[in-house]
């Protein structure tokens, strides 16, 4: 490999562009017309526009990928996660098109990335398994028949899906039909795919995982165990290395089955297999995730082990040359997503006015942004990780608590005030603890206060211009101002637009039921004239690939709801009354 194209954004696009160059590898960017300007695009040594806006038509496009690798010279693709990195036919199309992929076997993709195949191959090694469907269901029908013969509750899972996106559970009878079309609609959005499965819903588990490098040699090894088992919306906002408080006995269990599962797929690269571990000690076989994971930076620090380099060497065809590394001291990562806690963990797209990064002993920051850049509505929420390292598990949480109280953003809400609560919980760090994956929704006291919304920046306008550079005919695309007064009237134009959007957005109150963030409408729940209690659902909005609903104020009827399905809505805007019919 020479050169290397980076098929993703933000802050993993950032990671393994840092992994090229220390490895003096040349690397490739592309990029959505929102990152025109974004981070990965400015380190890359070369960056190509995808020409779009939406997932579908950029970093979900095969075509234009493969195209723009031909165009640059790239002899090499990588991933990232999210997005194509768990497709086979965009391996296969790599593959097909002389082009080294730096993930797995397209073939092994299949097999794992695709859940119920998933399991056939657990429940052939012996992998411990919670009941499931054999394979994906035809509708929520058979979801009700399930859960009927397993009882509740049941998750409902995308069969392509990954990261939480396209999980949904139902608790009772009545929410099956209503789960059963979300986690469809979320898959399709993420990943093209709506297929999904069902299986018994352990309540309370912990949720760990294994993370694992493979070769083309039939050699697996287990980097360490993770413990990620605080989430929200089933997507993880806090991972350590090593998972604490387990048995040798579970340990072993997870070691052993993921090192078969791989090797019955014949895999190659880095994957996770992750599991559940119940509150009587039972494990259970979760899924394999076919990528680097997120949370990828904590088994490297207890390690020393740089999994991305690891991966472009496995690609080339190199042996591991190594068994399981001795892991040292303890990590966790916290997920800088821009959302608010106070209001349920809601995406909060935006602009990120400034920054204060923490720094000093066992820090890391990996980011995708910078200050003054907007994350977009269209794309996942994640702005940075902070990685903690200490000796211990209670040195991490102490260095955690001094490096969270540093960190500091403006212009947006973000995690931050969950961390801060969260790293001084005794559910969290007592030992043993006693978080479990639905913690923050069921035994989390979240008093957090409401963070101020500021609406994003407006992009910078932009035009498209033909000039000649060494009587070589080029075609780029600047800013209008300076297209057409020149660099003296870009500035004032651009201090001009951040001085309209310098206020915060209105919350809302009264009658008037507002849109707490910008998003598309994917459903409508309540009609015209319906009486509605305070917490019943109004509409359903998507932003950043999850849906959210947005409930009811107060009580009341429902006058004025105009919006429609596929609209998109404002931070800010009305989206209808709640009038009170006692009053005049």
């Amino acid at each position: 490999m020479r050169k290397v194209l980076i098929a993703n954004r933000g802050e993993i696009a950032v990671r393994v562009i840092r992994a090229c160059r220390d490895a003096e590898l040349a690397s490739v960017a592309v990029y959505a017309e929102q990152d025109i300007d974004g981070l990965h695009a400015r380190l890359a040594d070369e960056s190509y526009s995808l020409d779009g806006a939406t997932p579908a038509e950029t970093y979900l496009n095969i075509d234009k990928i493969i195209k723009i690798a031909a165009e640059s010279g790239a002899d090499a693709i990588h991933p990232g996660y999210g997005f194509l990195a768990e497709n086979a036919d965009f391996a296969r199309a790599v593959t097909v098109a002389g082009l080294t992929w730096i993930g797995p076997p397209s073939e092994a993709i299949e097999a794992l990335g695709d859940k119920v195949r998933a399991r056939h191959i657990a429940r052939v090694v012996s992998a411990p398994l919670a009941p499931g469907t054999a394979d994906p269901v035809s509708g929520p029908e058979e979801v009700t028949a399930f859960a009927r013969k397993y009882g509740l509750p049941v998750a409902i899972k995308a069969a392509f899906g990954g990261g939480g996106r396209g999980l949904k559970v139902a608790w009772t009878m009545d929410e099956v039909e209503d789960q059963y079309a979300s986690a469809v609609r979320e898959a399709v959005l993420a990943f093209g795919r709506g297929e999904c499965f069902v299986e018994r819903y352990l309540d309370r588990p912990r949720h760990v995982e294994t993370q694992c490098l493979a070769d083309a040699h039939g050699h697996v090894v287990i980097v360490s165990t993770r413990d990620c088992s605080l989430q929200r919306r089933h997507q993880k906002l806090v991972e350590e290395a090593p998972a604490p408080f387990l048995t040798d006995g579970q340990i072993s269990l997870m070691h052993e089955s993921s090192k078969a599962i791989l090797r019955k797929a014949g895999y190659r690269g880095a994957g996770t297999c992750e599991f559940l571990v119940g509150q009587d000690g039972t494990v259970s076989f979760l899924e394999v995730n076919t990528r680097l994971q997120v949370e990828h930076p904590v088994s490297e620090e207890v390690t020393g082990i740089d999994l991305v380099r690891e991966m472009f060497r496995i690609a080339e065809g190199e042996e591991i040359g190594y068994d399981e590394p001795p892991v040292r001291g303890h990590s966790i990562e916290f997920r800088i997503n821009a959302e608010d806690p106070g209001r349920n963990f809601m995406p909060a797209p935006g602009t990120i006015r400034s920054w204060q990064l923490p720094a000093g002993p066992g820090i890391r920051i990996d980011a995708g942004y910078e200050p003054g850049m907007t994350v977009p509505q269209a794309f996942d929420s994640l702005i940075a990780k902070l990685i903690v390292t200490g000796a211990t598990r209670r040195q991490a949480i102490e260095r955690a608590r001094r490096a969270l109280a540093e960190f500091e953003v403006e212009g947006m809400p973000t995690a931050l005030s969950f961390h801060r609560a969260v790293v001084n919980d005794p559910a969290f760090t007592s030992e043993p603890m006693y978080v479990h994956t639905r913690w923050i929704e069921t035994g989390f006291r979240n008093e957090l206060p409401l963070q101020a919304s500021a609406p994003a920046v407006e992009p910078v306008p932009r035009e498209r211009m033909v000039v000649e550079v060494g009587g070589r005919r080029l075609e780029v695309v600047v800013p209008v101002a300076l297209a057409q007064a020149g660099p003296a009237a870009a500035a004032p134009a651009e201090r001009r637009r951040r001085e309209r959007h310098k206020h915060v957005a209105p919350t809302g109150g009264g009658a008037d039921l507002i849109s707490p963030m910008q998003g598309t409408i994917v459903k409508i729940v309540a009609t015209d004239g319906q009486t509605v209690a305070a917490g019943d659902p109004i509409v359903v909005l998507e932003a950043m690939k999850m849906e959210q609903p947005v409930t009811a104020h107060k009580d009341g009827v429902v006058e004025a709801l105009s919006v429609e399905v596929g609209q998109t809505v404002s931070a800010g805007g009305v989206i209808c009354r709640i009038e009170d019919p006692n009053e005049e």
